[in-house]
């Protein structure tokens, strides 16, 4: 028999049909309902085998991998843990991004920006051979718990609750069901920390939400107006805000733009391409991305729905765009995904002066796969009831890549900058201060003159990681464009 899967994605619908047996799944192979539990391992298998982007280059995930039933049964059986079978069996080699977690809730409220956090924001760098870890806040985050204490910008700790933080012990320590723990603050004298007698106790608040507007003005630099913007995550839940910010900066008569996204892992790529909009035009016969998918998918994806161009309206209003022939990026290591895809998308058409560090990499997308077999395991939140619930998994595997109006998406090892700047942990200075020293650099280059001269940076922060990146939403660049309506997996 030939049934039906309607996949409910964003406010439209799509049918997808597939062809099936009455008592079997997806490619003909079914587990044995006398087997040991593998609901979890199954829905893992099939929709990774009909999504993934590298499908065709995981054997076990080849369609004719299983002669039988039974095989497949046995397959799924020999690993008892999903979460291992997840990683270590069916993600590519090269796969740095996919990730799952056991509760799909917790995905899908990430991705709105909302997870349990206390606002502090930090890095997480080595000190020396060791082993210990010493972290360094980045920034605080409004009407967040740690707004409300003694702790700032460029302070130091390397302690929780009296423990010294090591590479084994870090996650437990500051992500752990511990929704209060105290910091042992330090001190940084002469490339040494020190720890220092000052503890900072701060509490996780329940489904606190950031806006990843953390700065939004208008500087006066030598009679020129530059719109200065620190943006944190792309969030679709906040567009409207974005194209507010933007038109505040065409208020204020800006011709100059410097967009701080050094702290920016990624996000929604439908909001990059709003925000590319903002920056350089809403001509909507100019191609911003085009995407590409695993064979299955691409072979049935009209050029026209592989291909985004730019918008001239969020959905709700009228774009604010500042038609800029330039625009000034902040970029670090912790830049990725969405932040990667506007200084690609953008590179066609302006000049992209990058001012920082080579950023992460990830040109790839995601969408978020749940236990919904007719939906085809797309996740919709029209169909909370059809979701099976005795597996709540949630999966967030890469199922395509990006690339840019020219063609060029090869940057897995990150974008480089155009004029390098390391953060100093010395130096971090304050976000939005004509001082701050990769702001600095920005100004002198767009008015000849440098409000700070010295650039020379005393102590590099490296970090190996850092809190955005311990949230479930990661560095992931997840899809959010609906599916069209004539898609048919056979």
């Amino acid at each position: 028999m030939k049934k039906f899967f309607l996949l409910f994605v964003g406010f439209s619908f799509v049918l997808i049909s597939c062809s099936k047996d009455d008592n079997s799944i997806k490619n003909g192979e079914t587990p044995d309902p006398n087997a040991d539990d593998v609901t979890a391992q199954n829905f893992m298998w099939q929709a990774m085998n009909l999504w993934y982007f590298w499908q065709a280059d995981v054997n076990d995930l080849a369609d004719d991998r299983f002669a039988s039933d039974a095989a497949y049964t046995e397959f799924l059986q020999t690993y008892d843990d999903p979460e291992s079978f997840y990683y270590d069996i069916l993600l590519y080699g090269d796969d740095r991004f996919s990730f799952a977690d056991e509760d799909y809730a917790v995905l899908v409220n990430s991705l709105s920006g909302i997870s349990q956090s206390n606002g502090l924001e930090f890095g997480l760098g080595l000190i020396g051979d060791t082993g210990d870890v010493f972290g360094y806040v980045q920034y605080i985050v409004p009407n967040s718990d740690a707004a409300t204490k003694d702790i700032q910008r460029g302070e130091f700790f390397t302690r929780v609750d009296g423990v010294q933080l090591t590479v084994s012990n870090y996650r437990n320590l500051l992500y752990g069901e511990n929704s209060t723990y105290t910091l042992g603050m330090a001190t940084v004298s002469n490339n040494t920390i020190s720890d220092s007698a000052k503890e900072v106790t701060l509490t996780k608040i329940e489904n606190q939400a950031e806006d990843p507007i953390l700065i939004a003005e208008t500087l006066e630099v030598n009679g020129t107006n530059v719109a200065y913007l620190m943006y944190n995550r792309f969030l679709s839940s906040f567009n409207e805000d974005l194209n507010a910010a933007f038109a505040k900066f065409k208020a204020d008569g800006a011709t100059e733009l410097i967009l701080d996204m050094r702290y920016n892992p990624g996000g929604s790529v439908n909001t990059a391409r709003l925000l590319s909009s903002m920056i350089y035009g809403t001509n909507t016969n100019e191609v911003f991305i085009r995407q590409r998918w695993n064979d299955k998918i691409q072979a049935q994806l009209s050029d026209d729905y592989l291909t985004d161009y730019f918008a001239n309206t969020t959905g709700v209003t009228a774009i604010n765009t500042l038609n800029l022939s330039r625009v000034f990026v902040l970029a670090t290591g912790d830049s990725a995904s969405a932040s990667e895809l506007v200084m690609n998308g953008l590179a066609p058409y302006i000049d992209v002066i990058h001012i920082g560090e080579t950023t992460r990499g990830k040109n790839e997308f995601s969408i978020t796969l749940v236990d919904d077999e007719d939906n085809a395991y797309i996740y919709s939140s029209d169909r909370e009831d059809e979701i099976n619930p005795d597996n709540l998994w949630g999966l967030q595997p890469l199922v395509g890549r990006n690339e840019n109006a020219d063609g060029f998406y090869d940057y897995t090892s990150g974008l480089e900058p155009d004029i390098e700047l390391p953060e100093d942990l010395t130096n971090l200075g304050v976000l939005g201060d004509v001082n701050e020293p990769l702001l600095a650099r920005a100004l002198q280059e767009i008015s000849g003159v440098g409000a700070k001269k010295d650039f020379t940076v005393q102590m590099k922060a490296e970090s190996f990681t850092s809190s955005r990146l311990q949230t479930p939403l990661k560095d992931n660049m997840y899809l959010d464009k609906p599916l069209p309506t004539t898609l048919s997996i056979q």
